[in-house]
């Protein structure tokens, strides 16, 4: 069974898709820092993030200066739902410098 997930590594990669394992998403040379689980709102244009990775732990968004992003997701807001704290949702386009690749 796959569960719709995402990852982002060391040199900012933000990687997603419908795999068993967050490590599925993981290159060989790559370092994770962090994922959860995505939903993506095509009404809203929106790409909702939320958990943490059981290996990896939540995003660590801080560790990041820039977020690249595969072009076909060009154009929608990238949002993280922190469902552990009770801090607001972190809008990780308006917060990061995103380039798509």
């Amino acid at each position: 069974m796959t569960y719709p997930k995402f990852i982002i590594t060391r040199d900012g990669h933000f990687r997603l898709g419908e795999v068993r394992m967050h490590k599925d998403l993981l290159l060989p040379e790559d370092q994770c820092y962090g994922g959860g689980f995505y939903e993506i709102d095509y009404v809203s244009n929106r790409i909702l993030l939320r958990g943490a990775s059981y290996d990896y732990g939540r995003p660590r968004w801080s560790y990041l200066d820039r977020l690249l992003v595969p072009c076909s997701y060009r154009g929608m807001s990238i949002i993280y739902q922190d469902e552990y704290a009770n801090d607001e949702d972190f809008n990780v386009t308006a917060e990061l410098v995103i380039e798509y690749v």
